[in-house]
């Protein structure tokens, strides 16, 4: 499964983004879809998960109410929204997938995508 993620870019706090995870696999549809983040010297860590039909979401305590994980399977593409961005986002955000059901560890998730950068200034 190959994965493309973009969207990222630099942003001032207080302010929004839209990332996407798009696949070329007819079969989207059937992985659950997280999206991962990891800022310099610090550990990749989970922020949202999307399961295979879009019918269950989960995220990071700390991040819940201010991003939005949604899917559109006949696009192929996941979307993270990410509202009241802060400088403390600035990371490389990750998309991967693993069969049908969310799981909120990295190691887990079977296929990755390159990543996007997202630069929140102050």
């Amino acid at each position: 499964v190959q994965l493309q993620a973009s969207g990222g870019g630099l942003v001032q706090a207080g302010g929004s983004l839209r990332l996407s995870c798009a696949s070329s696999k007819g079969t989207f549809g059937i992985y659950a879809v997280g999206w991962f983040r990891q800022a310099p010297g610090k550990e990749r860590e989970f922020v949202a998960a999307v399961n295979f039909d879009g019918g269950t979401t989960h995220y990071s305590d700390s991040l819940k109410g201010r991003f939005t994980i949604s899917r559109d399977n006949v696009k192929n593409t996941v979307y993270l929204q990410m509202n009241s961005l802060k400088p403390e986002d600035t990371a490389v955000y990750y998309c991967a997938v693993r069969n049908l059901v969310i799981r909120t560890t990295a190691a887990d998730y079977n296929y990755w995508g390159q990543g996007t950068q997202v630069t929140v200034s102050s």
